[in-house]
């Protein structure tokens, strides 16, 4: 790790003994520490791109931009924690795909063993969890296209992005390629999209009041 080794070794110390769960905590801290290292990367070239290629143009309004942002950290983060795990990055791609009878098609199987299990804390975070993350997913895709129709458009891109996540785990041997994550991850795009449809017609009515 790059920006938290330090902050991630004194929780180890404090906390990897009394938490149960700590390789996930683990994971997080690996995850956010490589999203920091590419979000960099991405703003210097957004900046290099808005002072050098848009100069002249009419510039995007603040709020657009640090949405944009926000979206790209998120992304960068999502692929981190989902893909690329552990001792594998970005920059060190090394393809072990699984054999095709790992691939779990019937919905609901590998969730439902979860329940079995010395804890329900698995079963939680592979439900919750995978509908959790994608809910930025609906929002911020709804947000940024924000012309009707865009429903049907954010849970297809929605179901694309967990479909692409899947498959990059089949490939890279990252991770567990089931049906269950493609149906809860476009579960939480929806919840996004409706939460952002809620939004949108709670600021429009309150700009109708004001004017």
């Amino acid at each position: 790790m790059i920006f938290l080794q330090g902050l991630f070794n004194t929780m180890k110390q404090s906390y990897g003994e009394s938490i149960n769960h700590f390789p996930l905590i683990e994971l997080i801290f690996y995850s956010l520490d490589q999203t920091l290292f590419y979000f960099i990367i991405w703003l210097t070239f957004r900046v290099i791109y808005l002072k050098f290629f848009r100069k002249g143009k009419k510039r995007k309004k603040v709020y657009r931009e640090i949405s944009l942002n926000a979206f790209v950290f998120y992304i960068i983060l999502l692929i981190h924690l989902t893909i690329f795990r552990e001792e594998h990055s970005i920059g060190n791609v090394r393809f072990n795909m699984q054999p095709l009878s790992n691939i779990n098609l019937t919905p609901l199987t590998h969730t439902l063993k979860l329940t079995k299990g010395v804890t329900l804390f698995d079963y939680y975070y592979n439900f919750y969890g995978n509908i959790l993350w994608f809910v930025p997913m609906g929002f911020a895709v709804a947000y940024f296209l924000n012309k009707k129709p865009y429903f049907l458009k954010t849970l297809l891109i929605g179901f694309c992005f967990s479909f692409f996540i899947e498959m990059m785990q089949f490939f890279l041997g990252t991770g567990i390629t089931d049906i269950d994550d493609l149906i809860f991850n476009t579960i939480g795009t929806a919840v996004g999209l409706i939460c952002f449809i809620i939004v949108k017609k709670a600021v429009e009515h309150y700009r109708k009041k004001k004017s």
